[in-house]
């Protein structure tokens, strides 16, 4: 059977993955596709490095847009990252009637619409279970797995890099500054980590997910973000007293008049799995009418984890290389024609629980005030905590769950809260998921 061929762009960390497994386990990954699937070309900037990975056994160049031309490759696999040439080469890959693999969520998040049109409109398949949580299988899981169900929500430790600091955080009661430098050290996180640790990175494999679980175009544009650099090992502490775990969540929940689409750090009960999930790893927890709630885990990132995945994909595609374009499972697990523009929903309009921190003078009549706003507002309480003052302390902390409320009525009393003149500083808020 003649092989397939393919085309590598990138053989940094998962493109040497990916060569590496694909070698490695050659026969298995045969058996199981049907014909070979090889590497016959690497496209690399770093030549030296590209050679000493592949021992120089296959073609080497330093121009991608060579290996999205070139009429022998069969398969493009795109590991470059980024919006600016990646775009440009998965685009010619396409026109050039190349099917492509790509882990690039960033690329999809934003560009997607655009990228799997023009697959379809070419009759070619562009594949990405890497995108999303490395080796976890949750794209195949969402889009094939849960066929049968109607997806309700979805919520995912999806950033191995802001949940080993949060775990850190935890276990050492340490400020985020501290760990940030630890996980740097130990090359869980990037020398510039903005897009790990404000929740970019999550947020842009929420919108892919969100897209495939509820039929609707990309919208990371319309995402809510908010990362873990201002969270206080402090809040850390307090969550646990009250039973709860804080996690850095991408969730996506349909309701009646739009879907909801957020990324933040997220008070769990610690009986949850999920609030389990520790270190570098990755979970997703996804909720179906007819199954119920089913937990994928895995590592998130890494090279042969995300390989992985990678492969896979390479496999669904030579295995349906020559099948009718129609017939092939689509992009967004629904047919093209009956993806549905619903209206992400602005975070004012969210309703969830929530976890408040507030600095106040220690004195009588303080609680009743605050209580009296939050019932103004029509927020009722469902635990609270007030702390002792410290010996020759005027202040003192209370830390109060809410029940279910807009975010916008949170917003309203949290705002009269801080104008009291027994409250010190801003009040500390939190959103909180029973899952």
């Amino acid at each position: 059977m003649k092989p397939i061929n393919v085309g590598l762009l990138g053989i940094g960390t998962v493109g040497g993955g990916t060569y590496t497994v694909l070698k490695r386990n050659a026969e298995e990954i045969t058996r199981r596709a049907g014909r070979p699937i090889r590497i016959v070309t690497v496209a690399d900037k770093n030549l030296e490095l590209a050679r000493q990975v592949t021992g120089g056994e296959v073609k080497l160049t330093d121009d991608a847009f060579s290996v999205v031309t070139d009429p022998g490759i069969d398969i493009v696999v795109e590991l470059i990252g980024g919006y600016g040439v990646a775009k440009e080469l998965v685009l010619k890959a396409i026109e050039n009637g190349k099917h492509v693999v790509t882990a690039n969520k960033a690329l999809l998040a934003v560009h997607g619409n655009e990228i799997f049109a023009a697959a379809q409109k070419k009759g070619v398949m562009v594949a990405f279970e890497a995108a999303v949580a490395g080796g976890i299988p949750i794209i195949k899981a969402l889009r094939e797995g849960l066929t049968a169900n109607r997806i309700e929500w979805l919520a995912g430790i999806i950033n191995g890099t802001t949940n080993f600091i949060l775990s850190e955080m935890r276990d050492k009661g340490l400020p985020f500054a501290e760990v940030l430098k630890e996980a740097q050290a130990l090359g869980y996180a990037e020398a510039d980590p903005t897009f790990d640790v404000e929740g970019v990175d999550a947020a842009h494999k929420a919108t892919i997910m969100s897209a495939i679980a509820f039929g609707i175009p990309m919208q990371f544009d319309k995402a809510y973000i908010e990362g873990i650099s201002k969270l206080d090992s402090v809040d850390i502490g307090y969550a646990e007293q009250l039973g709860y775990r804080i996690k850095l969540l991408g969730i996506a929940r349909r309701r009646e008049n739009g879907v909801e689409l957020r990324v933040h750090p997220t008070l769990i009960p610690e009986k949850r799995l999920i609030a389990n999930v520790e270190g570098a790893m990755n979970a997703v927890l996804v909720q179906g009418d007819a199954v119920g709630a089913t937990l994928y885990y895995g590592k998130g990132a890494g090279a042969e984890p995300t390989a992985s995945a990678v492969i896979a994909d390479l496999v669904d595609v030579t295995r349906l290389h020559t099948s009718d374009p129609e017939h092939r499972v689509p992009h967004l697990a629904f047919q093209p024609d009956q993806v549905h523009d619903v209206p992400v929903l602005p975070i004012e309009e969210v309703i969830t629980s929530y976890y408040l921190r507030m600095r106040v003078e220690d004195k009588p009549g303080v609680l009743a005030d605050i209580t009296r706003i939050l019932a103004d507002s029509s927020i009722s309480i469902e635990a609270l905590i007030q702390k002792e003052a410290a010996e020759g302390e005027a202040h003192t902390d209370i830390i109060m769950l809410t029940h279910q409320t807009a975010a916008k009525n949170a917003n309203a009393a949290i705002g009269e809260i801080e104008a009291l003149p027994v409250v010190q500083g801003k009040v500390v808020k939190l959103r909180m998921e029973t899952l």
